[in-house]
């Protein structure tokens, strides 16, 4: 008797393998922003246009037995060709500018968080300054201690001068 799992109408025991490759989506969305990014320099223009000069020259000029897409059929292999890049570009670009997106998306909102930070820091900052000039209001200045010290100076030889005076007589 054949084993279970020969047969069409018995499922399979264990993890099947999946239809659909698994794409590592980090490596993908590079892949595509590098794409793009080629896509949108001056030089992927440049050769485009070459490229499609070159094309159109040979399949133009060439002996029909050599041309690979006469002009007598409008260059359909050219037309394919193109359609194609553009219908891969596309989307790619589109993911390159989603990943972009959520790019900025994080950026923001970390730059709120970090002026949120900045703002309690310098909130904190100006109620400490504050403290400190309240503070410096109750400190002795220079000016005072001198003020001080010389209303003291002054009681003390009023004093010594009155000490001096034998039983109060005025001289």
């Amino acid at each position: 008797m054949a084993k279970t799992r020969d047969r069409l109408d018995t499922p399979m025991l264990g993890k099947r393998k999946p239809i659909v490759p698994r794409i590592d989506r980090e490596r993908f969305g590079r892949a595509s922003e590098t794409f793009a990014r080629a896509l949108g320099t001056g030089g992927f223009l440049i050769g485009l246009t070459i490229f499609c000069i070159i094309w159109l020259f040979y399949n133009t000029y060439a002996p029909s037995d050599l041309a690979f897409d006469p002009r007598a059929t409008n260059f359909t292999l050219l037309t394919l060709l193109l359609s194609l890049q553009a219908s891969y570009a596309a989307p790619l670009i589109l993911l390159a500018q989603n990943r972009q997106d959520d790019r900025d998306r994080v950026k923001s909102e970390q730059d709120r968080q970090r002026a949120e930070r900045n703002l309690a820091d310098t909130e904190y900052l100006a109620r400490e300054v504050v403290a400190l000039r309240l503070a410096m209001q109750d400190v002795a200045t220079k000016e005072f201690v001198r003020d001080e010290l010389k209303d003291m100076l002054e009681e003390l030889l009023t004093e010594l001068k009155n000490e001096a005076k034998p039983n109060g007589k005025s001289e």
